[in-house]
């Protein structure tokens, strides 16, 4: 009797490893509608992308300006440099200007060529310094920075503030936002299709370039001449979304 049910529980087993095979072709047959399906629907999204910019006006005035001094000695020429290099700098910062900072520090020696014969008559020294300011102040601190020792001017850019480049990156991502969904409503409604979802979302930074400078000729201004204007403009704030919209 132990024997027979020994066989039967070795019959069954038997039966049910050459039944399993069957088994999980059942199982990834059922599956695979649900798959394909599935897949279906991950495939059918519309991409599109919004641009937005926005436009605000430049308050601030960046501004490179520096001294050169030529003379017979290097060491001559380099300490009237920073003489007056120091006197500009006071200048600045008594005046409370932004972002002061060393961009440039030159001695190279002077040369003259006769019979094309190249020889040293003196060395050139060159300080450069840039800070920002507001452009409304701009014109008079350059004709100070001049009487003071400034003899270049080497450029003028105008910027926003940052509060306000935030504030416009800010709105210019909304109408980019914007502009990609009326992109896809006009999509959907041209070809009867009703989206459901926002499946992925891509947001390009706001970009905020500096206008390019403003190039000024070094000039000594005299105490009849005019104050030196300066007037900004805008700057463009470009800012970009891509919208995956399944349908």
């Amino acid at each position: 009797m132990n024997r027979d049910v020994l066989a039967g529980s070795r019959f069954n087993a038997g039966n049910l490893w050459k039944a399993l095979p069957l088994v999980l072709i059942a199982c990834i047959s059922f599956a695979q509608p649900g798959l394909a399906e599935e897949k279906e629907k991950m495939l059918r999204t519309l991409t599109v992308t919004g641009r937005g910019m926005e436009s605000i006006a430049t308050t601030l005035s960046i501004v490179n300006l520096g001294v050169e001094v030529q003379g017979k000695t290097a060491q001559d020429v380099q300490q009237k440099a920073a003489q007056y290099t120091s006197a500009v700098v006071g200048l600045l910062k008594s005046r409370n200007v932004d972002k002061l900072e060393t961009t440039g520090i030159r001695l190279n020696p002077v040369y003259s060529y006769n019979n094309n014969v190249q020889r040293i008559t003196g060395y050139a020294a060159t300080n450069t310094v840039s800070f920002r300011i507001a452009t409304e102040k701009a014109g008079t601190l350059l004709d100070e920075a001049v009487k003071v020792g400034a003899t270049q001017i080497n450029g003028v850019s105008f910027v926003a503030s940052d509060e306000a480049i935030a504030i416009a990156q800010k709105q210019a991502l909304r109408k980019a936002t914007q502009e990609a969904q009326q992109q896809a409503d006009a999509v959907f409604a041209s070809l009867g299709f009703k989206s459901k979802e926002i499946v992925s979302i891509q947001v390009n930074n706001a970009s905020s370039p500096t206008p390019p400078p403003i190039a000024y000729r070094s000039a000594k201004l005299t105490a009849q001449d005019a104050s030196t204007p300066v007037v900004g403009g805008e700057q463009e704030i470009d800012a970009s979304v891509t919208l995956q919209i399944s349908y």
